[in-house]
C-alpha cells in the first residue's frame, strides 16, 4: 500500500510534467549524466591502480621471484601492495561506483548523492595511493600505513551513509530480494575488511620494523579479504544478473544462502587458524554456490549476447571453474603446503581466475550501458582479454606449485611468460573500457522516462 503522502508527491511530479515536461526531462538527463560521470571516474581510478601499482607490481614482484627461484626474494611489503592495490583500488573503486550509480536510481531518487559520490571517491583514491605509497616507499610509513586506512574505512562509511538513506518510497513487504541479502553480506565483509585493515595498519606501524604485515597476520587477513568480502559480491551479483545473461533457470537460493553461511564459517575457521576445516567449509560453500546458480545446467533461453563476444557463456562458466579448483588447492595447501606455492596458486585462482575473470566479463556487460547506455567499443577485444587472461592462470596456478614445491625446475621460467600474457590481459580490458568511454556516444538522451502511476 502507498501512503497518502507519497501518493499526494507522485501526483504533484505528475503534474508538474504535465506542466512543463521538457524541463523535466532535462533535469532528468542532467541526473544521468552526473551519475554517468561518478562512475566513469570510479571505473578510471580503478583501472589506473589495476594497471600499474597492481597488475605492473605483481609482475615485476614475480620477475623477481623466479630469477632468483625463491619466494623470499621480493620484500612482503612489495607483494602487500600489489594485492592492497588490486583489491582495493581496482575492485574496491568498481563496487563503490557502481553503488553511487545503480542504487539511488534504483530507489527512484529524484537528487542522487552526488556531491556525497565525489568526496568518498577522493578520500577513497587517496587512501589507497597512500598505502600504496606506505609500502614501496618507506616514506613516514609509520604515518602514512595508518592513515590511509583511516581514509579507507571513512570513505566506505560515507558511501555506507549515503546510501542506506536512500530507501524506497513504498515502505510494503519483502523490500529486499534474496539476491541483495547476500550482497549486503559481502558488504559487511568488506566493511570487515576496512576496519581489519585499520587494526593491522595501526599495529604494524606502532609495533613493526617495516610496513609489511607479519606472515601469519597477512595470511589470515587474506582469507576475510577474499572470501569473506570479495566472493560473496561475486556471488550476489551472480544471482542478480548471469541467470539473465546466460539464459539459466532461477537461482535456488535454498542452496545459495546456505552457500554464503557455510563460506562465512569457514572465514571465521580460518582466522582463528583451523585451517583444514576452515578449507573445507570453503569448499562446501562454493560448491552449494554452483549448484544455487545452476552454473554448469544447460540454458533454457537464448543467452543475452547482443553487443558482447558470442564465448561470454563459455568464460563465466570458466570462472566458476576456477572458484572449485581454488578451493579445492585450499584443502589440498592446508594438508601438504610446505613453501607456500599451494597456497598461492589457490589464491591467484580465486583472485585471478575467478574474481578478476567475472570482473573482465560482467563488467564489459554492465559498464558501458551504465556509462551512459554506451556500446562495448570491441568484442574482439573482450574476448582477448579474457581468453589472455585464462591461459595466463594456468599457467601461473599449475606452475607455481611445481616450482614453489620443487617439483620441477623448468617451472620457473614458466611463471615470467604467465604474468605477461595477464599484463596483456588487463591492458586489453583497460583499453576497451577506455575506448568505450572515450569514443562510443552516450544513448542516454534517448532512453524513455518513465514516471510511477499513483495507484
Amino acid at each position: 500500500m502507498r501512503s497518502p503522502i507519497n501518493e499526494k508527491k507522485s501526483l504533484v511530479e505528475l503534474q508538474a510534467i504535465a506542466a512543463n515536461p521538457a524541463s523535466v526531462m532535462k533535469i532528468a538527463q542532467e541526473r544521468e549524466n552526473a551519475l554517468s560521470r561518478v562512475l566513469m571516474a570510479y571505473v578510471t581510478s580503478g583501472l589506473i591502480f589495476m594497471l600499474l601499482p597492481g597488475t605492473f607490481l605483481g609482475v615485476w614482484n614475480l620477475l623477481q621471484i623466479s630469477g632468483n627461484e625463491s619466494a623470499g626474494a621480493v620484500s612482503a611489503a612489495w607483494l602487500q601492495a600489489h594485492g592492497h592495490a588490486q583489491v582495493f583500488g581496482w575492485i574496491g573503486s568498481f563496487i563503490l561506483g557502481i553503488g553511487f550509480h545503480s542504487i539511488p536510481k534504483r530507489r527512484g531518487a529524484m537528487k542522487p548523492p552526488i556531491i556525497a559520490a565525489w568526496v568518498c571517491w577522493v578520500l577513497w583514491t587517496i587512501g589507497v595511493a597512500m598505502r600504496w605509497t606506505a609500502n614501496i616507499y618507506p616514506w613516514h610509513w609509520r604515518v602514512l600505513l595508518p592513515f590511509s586506512s583511516v581514509l579507507e574505512l571513512g570513505a566506505f562509511l560515507l558511501f555506507a551513509n549515503t546510501i542506506s538513506r536512500h530507501r524506497p518510497e513504498d515502505g510494503g513487504k519483502d523490500q529486499l530480494d534474496s539476491w541483495i541479502w547476500v550482497v549486503i553480506s559481502a558488504a559487511c565483509g568488506f566493511l570487515l575488511a576496512l576496519v581489519g585493515n585499520l587494526i593491522g595498519c595501526f599495529y604494524v606501524a606502532l609495533h613493526g620494523s617495516s610496513p609489511a604485515w607479519p606472515h601469519i597476520l597477512d595470511q589470515r587477513y587474506l582469507a576475510l579479504l577474499t572470501w569473506g568480502f570479495l566472493v560473496p559480491f561475486v556471488w550476489g551479483f551472480s544471482a542478480r544478473w548471469i541467470p539473465v545473461f546466460l539464459g539459466l533457470k532461477r537461482v535456488r537460493f535454498a542452496l545459495v544462502i546456505p552457500a554464503v553461511l557455510a563460506n562465512f564459517l569457514g572465514v571465521v575457521l580460518t582466522l582463528a587458524g583451523v585451517y583444514a576445516l576452515g578449507a573445507i567449509l570453503l569448499f562446501c560453500g562454493a560448491v552449494l554456490a554452483v549448484a544455487g546458480l545452476r552454473m554448469f545446467e544447460p540454458a533454457i533461453r537464448e543467452p543475452k549476447t547482443r553487443g558482447l563476444h558470442p564465448s561470454f557463456p563459455y568464460f563465466v562458466r570458466m570462472a566458476y571453474g576456477w572458484l572449485l579448483v581454488a578451493a579445492t588447492l585450499g584443502i589440498a595447501a592446508a594438508k601438504w603446503d610446505s613453501s607456500g606455492g599451494i597456497w598461492g596458486a589457490s589464491r591467484h585462482a580465486l583472485t585471478v581466475g575467478f574474481i578478476a575473470a567475472m570482473v573482465l566479463c560482467v563488467g564489459q556487460r554492465i559498464l558501458p550501458a551504465f556509462a551512459g547506455m554506451r556500446a562495448l567499443w570491441s568484442t574482439r577485444l573482450m574476448f582477448t582479454s579474457v581468453a589472455l587472461l585464462m591461459g595466463g592462470c594456468v599457467l601461473r596456478v599449475s606452475c607455481e606449485i611445481l616450482a614453489y614445491q620443487g617439483y620441477a625446475q623448468w617451472a620457473w621460467s614458466v611463471l615470467p611468460p604467465s604474468a605477461m600474457l595477464e599484463l596483456a590481459s588487463i591492458a586489453a580490458f583497460a583499453i576497451n573500457i577506455f575506448g568505450t568511454f572515450l569514443l562510443e556516444p552516450s544513448h542516454a538522451q534517448h532512453q524513455m522516462l518513465i514516471i510511477e502511476i499513483p495507484k
